[in-house]
């Protein structure tokens, strides 16, 4: 799938309206918590969403909030949306680079991700190490809300775009190590989750110390059986991860295939999901998964265990070429990301609001599930309160998209991050 830039917005705003105190209102239609709501509004003060409803309920003494100059009642309202799996963009990746893991995390910001978790890919520990406290800084600036350390304990033969030279066996110390580090880093809580590989020895070990330190335990990148990952997940689930359920890295990527005599780590992972223990990633850029599959795991397990992910790499909205993915060389054409050795399917180049586009307009997912499953499911499992939802009392992330009818369905009209309406300066549009 190619990565749709959004028609310039033409929403506009006077300085007063672009960030800090005061109401402002936002018309259109809601699309949150599963409901589809028309002729609805929002009013947001500074910061906050102080009402979520239908227009006529609207209490007199905000009717007279202003609407941003030039705001269309036909727009979608979306709660903005949780990456929480994503390498780069912009040419940036999460790493030891400050500069290029900002410029990342300000593109999916500006494409209506307002809540992000930076994915570190395996590299060998100094590298790790500087690349956590880089983005353990992000974190406490506000840029980013957590990090994911997809590796290194991961399978050598199912490590896709991940360097084989850089995976390793579990080595607790080496979590220990990286936990400390974004601590310095003034964010004690940065580390979200952490992908490892069930068969990978000391494993067993691996989810206890993950949730002592609040990381939830991500099965991936793997060749388990199915008896290894089921084990594996009960010991996320019952070792006190947090929010209490496991995630499934990029399901059916960097996995062994389901076979009805070999059901593997896939049957593990979703009889997982159905009973509510685990979260499964999904990419739904039209490039790693059919979306017959996409489809089938919707109507399986439901919005509520889906998490729709990017996998995003630093070629995200740029232009096609060569590009790198940690130590790795990537080839990216218009639709795919592949290793240059290997030609391995490697990342994406969608922002969140693409994959919601194709999930909905190519998979035929309903637009309020497939909206759930890319702002409220991942922000619960991650434990990021208040983020992914409509609510009053939020704090006042919104994602304002064309008709999903319209010839040009689901394309970006404006983004607030905590009540600023953002832009190429990140404080207007």
């Amino acid at each position: 799938m190619t990565s749709v830039t959004p028609t310039p917005t033409t929403i506009s705003a006077t300085a007063s309206d672009r960030c800090g105190p005061g109401l402002v209102r936002l018309d259109g239609t809601l699309i949150d918590d599963g409901r589809r709501t028309p002729q609805a509004t929002l009013v947001l003060d500074g910061d906050t969403i102080v009402y979520a409803g239908a227009c006529r309920d609207l209490p007199a003494h905000w009717q007279t909030a202003a609407l941003p100059p030039g705001w269309s009642p036909d727009l979608l309202l979306l709660p903005g949306l949780v990456d929480i799996h994503h390498h780069g963009g912009a040419g940036g990746e999460y790493g030891p680079d400050v500069d290029a893991s900002r410029r990342a995390a300000l593109h999916h910001r500006q494409h209506g991700s307002t809540t992000l978790v930076g994915s570190l890919v395996s590299n060998y520990p100094a590298t790790l190490d500087a690349g956590v406290a880089t983005c353990a800084g992000l974190v406490a600036e506000g840029l980013l809300d957590g990090i994911h350390l997809e590796g290194p304990f991961l399978s050598d033969i199912r490590c896709g775009a991940q360097n084989p030279a850089a995976l390793t066996d579990v080595d607790v110390h080496l979590v220990e190590r990286l936990v400390t580090t974004a601590a310095a880093a003034g964010a004690a809580d940065a580390l979200v989750q952490m992908t490892f590989a069930p068969e990978r020895p000391g494993a067993d070990q691996l989810p206890a110390v993950l949730a002592e330190h609040g990381i939830i335990g991500a099965v991936g990148h793997t060749d388990a059986t199915e008896a290894q990952t089921r084990a594996a997940i009960d010991h996320v689930v019952h070792g006190g991860a947090r929010q209490g359920r496991a995630i499934a890295t990029h399901v059916f990527n960097a996995m062994r295939p389901l076979r009805h005599r070999d059901p593997g780590p896939i049957a593990g992972c979703l009889a997982a999901a159905a009973r509510g223990d685990l979260i499964l990633e999904v990419i739904g850029d039209g490039a790693h998964l059919d979306a017959g599959t996409v489809r089938m795991l919707f109507d399986l397990v439901g919005p509520h265990r889906i998490a729709l992910i990017t996998d995003a790499l630093s070629a995200c909205g740029m232009p096609p070429g060569r590009y790198t993915l940690g130590d790795l060389d990537i080839i990216v054409d218009d639709t795919v990301c592949r290793l240059a050795d290997g030609g391995s399917i490697a990342g994406s180049i969608a922002t969140l609001v693409d994959v919601l586009r194709w999930t909905v307009c190519t998979a035929g997912v309903p637009l309020t599930d497939a909206v759930t499953a890319a702002s409220a499911t991942p922000a619960d499992v991650a434990g990021f309160g208040g983020a992914g939802r409509l609510r009053v009392g939020s704090r006042a992330d919104i994602l304002a998209l064309t008709s999903d009818s319209a010839e040009a369905p689901l394309h970006v009209r404006a983004v607030y991050q905590a009540g600023c309406l953002m832009g190429s300066d990140q404080t207007s549009v």
